[in-house]
């Protein structure tokens, strides 16, 4: 199916196409890559065509796939078997399956859903028009799958979903062992981007009116790895913090066994470096942490969350913890139990362990039966709820400031609020007092909290005389006038990637900067 564009004098007819992504925020940005090379071919957001013209299926189905979360396998395979049925109604219509489950499941893919046109690999999504056209052309499925990658997907157009938020990859891989995890033998060993065309990619991203970035990697405090500057992280966050309109910056994913001082120092001193941590504990067990190959223990785990509070007393930290991995006794859950007390984490993303084939735990002896993993998970959301929510009635009577977004709540609509996130990443739901100016996505506002609830804030002292603020941003003026531009579809134009993955030259590095 095709979608219409129509013009005084001309008629032009133009492919849609549809990207599902499932996973991690690595994938969401590879999601906005593809995006951008399907623009760049010639192809239209589905979501973008008008309801009225909006073919139910679009001409390419693109699935960006995970094989970390539980059952990711059948979700794929469901999802597929789904659009059979269009597909034998539009033979024309193409099916592609990218990302981590791609690359490991490789040509099995097409064996179990023969109607899929193409499957790539994660070192090699820029392949996928060219695979496209060629699936075409030779009416036969395309697998194309590289064991390395040839150039870093930042050299790739890309199709921000937001205007004023964007990711920034810095590294791409993994150099762990962790023997749960089957992403490093998915993406790779780390590889490391030049610290100038970081900052020249996020320099060019605030011109084009980003207030916000997050710096994206498996492990982004060993940044450096490849050119040998341990300190390269926290002298990339300072760096970060000399470029004139970056109101925040945001970083995912560190691990604690290379987390150090230096990067809680240039978090402290940066003031746009946000005051929040996703620090994965995995587990409070230290039988358990060597088990699943965490070069950490919970004893090191806590200091590090001392030293960030000593220096910064208001961040907020989130955590993974997996539940039930195998040999995990009572007693090692009661020491994850008791980690989480002392942790005090804003909150956590819980996972039940599940067997993931080709990885070092999914053949270890002493599996835990599924009734006693669902117990023990049980348990540790009823405590983190609680500490979720003690920790949010603590900031009651406060004031935060938030970044607004467009879609955060799902029920502002009814509850006549605006949503955003705090400085420490917190969700908040805010009141507009009666006459006032109203804030516009990008921009930023200060609220006075009146209820923590264990998931979110409300911030409602405006409706009662008390603290509202706004602050114009450039990322207001970019989300308005993408409203303004009716060929937008809301969403920013593609931008030209930026080059290129290797060890840079010493001209490269990143001077420290004086403490501020």
């Amino acid at each position: 199916m095709t979608t219409e564009k129509t013009t005084e004098n001309t008629t032009t007819m133009r492919k849609t196409y549809d990207v599902r992504t499932h996973g991690c925020q690595m994938n969401v940005h590879d999601s906005e890559r593809l995006a951008g090379l399907l623009e760049t071919a010639g192809f239209v957001d589905l979501a973008s065509v008008p309801p009225a013209e909006r073919p139910e299926v679009a001409d390419v189905v693109v699935f960006n796939t995970c094989a970390v979360r539980e059952n990711a396998d059948n979700k794929l395979y469901g999802n597929l078997g789904q659009l059979r049925q269009a597909k034998l109604r539009n033979p024309d219509m193409q099916i592609a399956v990218g990302g981590c489950m791609a690359q490991k499941d490789r040509g099995t893919i097409v064996e179990r859903a023969p109607w899929v046109d193409v499957v790539f690999g994660t070192h090699n999504i820029g392949s996928l028009p060219a695979l496209l056209d060629r699936a075409a052309h030779n009416k036969r499925a395309e697998v194309e799958i590289l064991e390395s990658l040839e150039r870093f997907p930042s050299t790739l157009p890309t199709r921000r979903d937001s205007a004023y938020s964007a990711w920034v990859s810095i590294s791409v891989g993994c150099n762990n062992t962790c023997t749960f995890c089957i992403v490093p033998s998915l993406r790779g060993k780390e590889q490391d981007r030049r610290p100038g065309e970081i900052l020249a990619e996020i320099e060019a991203l605030v011109a084009q009116g980003v207030v916000e970035v997050t710096l994206l990697g498996q492990n982004v405090n060993t940044y450096g790895v490849e050119f040998g500057d341990r300190l390269a992280f926290g002298k990339l966050l300072r760096a970060c913090g000399q470029i004139e309109g970056l109101e925040r910056v945001r970083f995912t994913s560190p691990h604690p066994a290379a987390f150090t001082d230096d990067v809680i120092l240039a978090m402290a001193e940066t003031p746009n470096v946000m005051p929040s941590l996703h620090m994965p504990l995995q587990s409070g067990s230290d039988k358990v942490l060597r088990d699943m190959r965490r070069s950490y223990r919970s004893a090191k785990f806590l200091r590090i969350l001392d030293t960030v509070r000593e220096h910064i007393p208001d961040a907020a930290i989130t955590t993974d913890i997996i539940v039930g991995f195998p040999g995990e006794t009572e007693e090692d859950f009661q020491a994850t139990l008791d980690v989480v007390r002392e942790a005090r984490f804003s909150s956590a993303f819980t996972f039940q362990y599940s067997i993931r084939p080709g990885t070092p735990a999914a053949t270890m002896p002493d599996q835990v039966p599924k009734a006693v993993v669902q117990g023990r998970f049980d348990r540790l959301i009823a405590l983190q709820e609680e500490v979720s929510w003690a920790e949010n009635r603590r900031l009651e009577g406060g004031q935060v400031e938030v970044l607004v977004a467009p879609a955060e709540g799902r029920k502002d609509a009814q509850t006549r609020r605006l949503s955003g996130r705090a400085r420490d990443n917190r969700l908040v739901h805010f009141a507009v007092p009666e006459g006032a100016e109203a804030p516009r996505p990008g921009d930023l506002v200060t609220v006075g909290v009146t209820y923590g609830a264990p998931h979110h804030l409300v911030a409602d002292a405006a409706l009662g005389g008390g603290a509202y603020a706004l602050r114009r941003t450039a990322g207001g003026d970019a989300w308005a006038a993408l409203q303004a531009d009716p060929s937008s579809s809301g969403k920013p134009k593609v931008s030209l990637g930026l080059p290129t993955v290797g060890r840079p030259a010493p001209a490269a590095a990143v001077p420290a900067c004086a403490p501020r």
